[in-house]
């Protein structure tokens, strides 16, 4: 079966059964909602698109080293979207997106779910099954009282939140509105807190600032203990005002909480009414796994030959 946004041809599409609740990839064509915002915010019109994918599919095959699927108009605009539809804008953020690719090849290479199955297995990563008041995803990270820092690394968290936004991008109706996160600091410790390094701290802010596609609207601290203030000191210095502005500190809060995200939206153990199950971390594993061959093929794109230099020094040093 070949989807529109996917590179790689599936069975069925992806989805699991969770009692009455199905857990899925959302790859239909947009929603009316979603062609009004797109519309509206993103300047997206039939025309538009158009005339900024031949655009963008010139200035891509001017970039001198760098393999991209050329003739996939759906991935061309999950690029698209996030840049309003600015061709060169979007070449620049592929460009930057395969250059973090490299810098940071030591995440990058060969990831995929069936070989990241620790992080799902921990159960301190997931995106809500539903949606918030906006349209958007939203991303869980408990890094304090349930997260085993001897068990699982934050390099393995970092490759987990790759993963799930690379599953986003794949989602037309998260390439418009985009998506929130939610860190859930209840009960962190100094010896968590002393895992935070600035070197972890650089590439993350530098990977939510210039190299991911895809519209990360809100950033939502919750329960963070004094001592996250240790932490956050690492960040601090190196975000850049669009970023630090959607920053949200809210401690136990949750009136501060729900003006951002909807009460509506959020399940019962931040106060909320949905009543949808918890999706566990084994569960959105299972759904990935289905999608192992779409990583794949995602890893087949970039700058090849730095790709096939940096292969062959490591089978050098086996």
């Amino acid at each position: 079966m070949r989807v529109p946004t996917m590179l790689s041809d599936v069975e069925e599409l992806p989805s699991v059964q969770l009692g009455d609740y199905v857990l899925r990839f959302e790859l239909e064509d947009l929603t009316p909602f979603g062609k009004e915002v797109a519309q509206n915010e993103l300047r997206e019109t039939p025309e538009t698109r158009v005339a900024a994918i031949e655009e963008l599919r010139s200035l891509l095959k001017e970039v001198e080293g760098l393999v991209v699927p050329l003739d996939n108009d759906d991935w061309m605009i999950r690029f698209l979207r996030p840049c309003k539809f600015y061709a060169k804008s979007a070449c620049e953020l592929i460009k930057r997106y395969y250059q973090f690719k490299i810098k940071h090849w030591d995440m990058y290479n060969e990831l995929m779910p069936s070989k990241e199955a620790n992080i799902f297995k921990q159960n301190i990563l997931a995106v809500f099954p539903n949606r918030d008041q906006l349209g958007r995803r939203v991303l869980l990270l408990e890094l304090g009282k349930n997260w085993k820092h001897k068990e699982v690394t934050l390099d393995e968290v970092f490759k987990g939140c790759v993963l799930f936004l690379e599953a986003a991008m794949l989602e037309p109706e998260t390439q418009v509105h985009g998506a929130v996160v939610i860190f859930d600091m209840d009960g962190l410790t100094l010896q968590q807190a002393w895992q935070f390094t600035p070197p972890f701290a650089k590439r993350i802010v530098d990977w939510l600032q210039d190299a991911v596609p895809l519209r990360i609207k809100g950033i939502h601290i919750i329960n963070q203990p004094k001592i996250f203030n240790m932490v956050f000191a690492l960040f601090k210095p190196i975000l850049r005002e669009k970023l630090r502005n959607r920053i949200i500190f809210h401690g136990t809060d949750r009136d501060s909480l729900y003006k951002h995200i909807s009460k509506e939206c959020l399940p019962a153990a931040y106060g909320g009414t949905v009543d949808a199950p918890r999706v566990q971390g084994e569960q959105w594993y299972e759904l990935l796994l289905k999608c192992d061959n779409e990583y794949k093929e995602i890893n087949n794109y970039g700058y090849a030959q730095q790709i096939e230099e940096l292969r062959n020094k490591k089978n050098k040093k086996k």
